[in-house]
C-alpha cells in the first residue's frame, strides 16, 4: 500500500501541481516515507520548493515529553528554512507563518482519538488557510485504531485544544477525512485536497497483506509523540488518555506509558479488576488485562511502587469488534470509586491551557463521565445509554465523507 506522502513523491501529476509554488510541511518524527526517509528530506530531494516547516505538540523532532512543554521556533540547520512551532507562543498559525508558503502539506500520523492535539492543529490550519487564501493538502495516513467509534460527543461550550468540535473520543476517521468533516461542519471556504492512500483496508484483519485492523502490517510503527510507542498504545489510548486527568499513573516514567489501565501505590489492582468484572464483564472484552507493578522514574508517583493493570490489545488477545477502551477505562474509575469511595481520583491542575475546568472534563468534552463515576446510583447501563446515542449520531454524520 502507499501512504499519501509516497503517492505524492511517486506520481508526477501530483508533484507537478506543486511546481512554481512555495510549499510548507506540517510534520513530526512519524512523518516518513515507506523507506523511512523523513518527509521533509524526501520532499526537498524530489525538487519541491519547501520554504517552511511546522511542528505540532511535542515538536518537529518529537522531543518534548509532556503536556504544556512548549517548543520554540527555529531555523532548520540543513535547509535554512524557518521551522515554526504550533505548540509554543501560539497554537494557531499567525499571519506571518501563513505568508511563508502557498500550499501547506499536512503529514501527521494520528491515533484516531479526539484528544490527540494534531486533530485541533488541522482545524486551526484549515481556518487560517481559509482566512489567508492558502491551499491545504492532507497527505493521508492510517487511523491505527480503524473505524470503531466510541464515547460521548463533546458538548457546546467545552471546546479546547484537546476538543475542537462535537466529536466522540474515538472518531474512526483518517486526518484526510477529518479535514473534510471540519470544512463541512464549520462551513470553511478553503482550497483543500486529500492525497489518499492506496489500498488501505481499515477493517482488514492481520492475516491479510494490508491488514492489521487499521494499521498495515507492511509498515513499521514510529512514535508520533514520545509516549505513543506501540500499536497497543494507539488502540488503548482513547481510554488511557483519561488517566492524564487523574491522580492515577498512566505509566509515564516507565517503558509502557498509556498502555496501563491505572497505577498507584495505594490501591489493589486485582481487587479493582474483580470489581470491574462483577459490574460489567462485557466491557472487558477484546483484550487481556494483566496485573503488573512499576516504579515510575518521573511524573506521578515517581519512586513509588505502583500496583497496576496493563492492557494487551494485541496478538491473539485483541478482538477488534469488541474492544472498547473508553468504556474499559471508565469502568476502572467506577470500580476504584466503589472500592475506595474517598479516593481522590480527579486531578485539579492546568491541562492543555485550560485553567478553570477539571482536566477530566476537558478530556471528555464535558462532565458526564466524571459525574457517572461519582454517582453511586449510576451503573454501566446509564453510561451506555449516553454513549450509544452519541455514537450512532456520529456514525450517521460521517457516513458520506469516508474515503476508504
Amino acid at each position: 500500500m502507499k501512504f499519501g506522502i509516497d503517492r505524492l513523491l511517486a506520481e508526477q501529476e501530483l508533484k507537478g501541481a506543486l511546481e512554481g509554488r512555495r510549499v510548507s510541511l506540517v510534520a513530526h518524527p512519524a512523518s516518513v516515507t515507506a523507506d523511512l526517509t523523513h518527509s521533509l528530506d524526501a520532499l526537498v530531494a524530489a525538487g519541491i520548493n519547501v520554504t517552511s516547516a511546522f511542528g505540532p505538540q511535542h515538536g518537529l523532532k518529537g522531543d518534548k515529553q509532556d503536556n504544556m512543554v512548549e517548543t520554540q521556533d527555529e531555523i532548520d540547520p540543513v535547509y535554512n528554512i524557518p521551522v515554526y512551532s504550533l505548540y509554543g507562543e501560539v497554537r494557531r498559525p499567525t499571519a506571518e507563518m501563513m505568508a511563508s508558503a502557498d500550499v501547506f502539506l499536512f503529514d501527521l500520523q494520528d491515533l484516531g482519538c479526539r484528544i490527540y492535539t494534531f486533530v485541533t492543529t488541522l482545524l486551526y490550519l484549515l481556518e487560517e488557510a481559509a482566512r489567508h487564501g492558502k491551499q491545504v493538502w492532507v497527505l493521508d495516513r492510517p487511523n491505527p485504531a480503524g473505524r470503531p467509534v466510541e464515547g460521548t460527543l463533546l458538548i457546546a461550550g467545552q471546546e479546547s485544544f484537546v476538543g475542537a468540535a462535537p466529536m466522540p473520543m474515538r472518531h474512526g476517521l483518517t486526518m484526510g477525512e477529518m479535514g473534510q468533516w471540519f470544512i463541512a461542519h464549520f462551513g470553511l471556504d478553503v482550497e483543500y485536497r486529500v492525497i489518499t492512500m492506496h489500498d488501505w483496508l481499515p477493517e482488514a484483519g492481520p492475516r491479510t497483506r494490508m491488514g492489521g485492523f487499521g494499521w498495515p502490517e507492511d509498515r513499521i510503527w514510529i512514535n508520533p509523540s514520545p509516549n505513543a510507542a506501540s500499536l497497543n498504545m494507539a488502540r488503548a489510548y482513547a481510554g488511557t488518555v483519561m488517566l492524564e486527568g487523574t491522580t492515577l499513573s498512566e505509566g509515564r516514567g516507565t517503558t509502557r506509558p498509556l498502555e496501563v489501565l491505572f497505577g498507584a501505590p495505594d490501591i489493589d489492582a486485582n481487587a479493582i479488576l474483580a470489581e470491574m468484572t462483577r459490574m460489567a464483564p462485557e466491557w472487558l472484552a477484546g483484550c487481556a488485562l494483566r496485573e503488573c507493578w512499576f516504579t515510575p522514574t518521573f511524573h506521578k508517583h515517581a519512586g513509588e511502587l505502583c500496583s497496576a493493570l496493563i492492557i494487551h490489545a494485541d496478538g491473539g488477545f485483541y478482538h477488534h469488534d469488541s474492544f472498547r477502551p473508553w468504556r474499559l477505562q471508565a469502568l476502572a474509575f467506577k470500580a476504584i470509586r466503589q472500592l475506595y469511595p474517598d479516593y481522590p481520583i480527579w486531578r485539579d491542575f492546568p491541562y492543555e491551557y485550560e485553567f478553570d475546568r477539571l482536566a477530566i472534563d476537558v478530556i471528555n468534552g464535558g462532565p458526564a463521565l466524571r459525574e457517572w463515576v461519582d454517582d453511586p446510583a449510576a451503573g454501566p447501563a446509564d453510561l451506555d445509554a449516553l454513549a450509544d446515542q452519541d455514537e450512532a449520531r456520529w456514525r450517521s454524520e460521517i457516513a458520506d465523507i469516508l474515503l476508504y
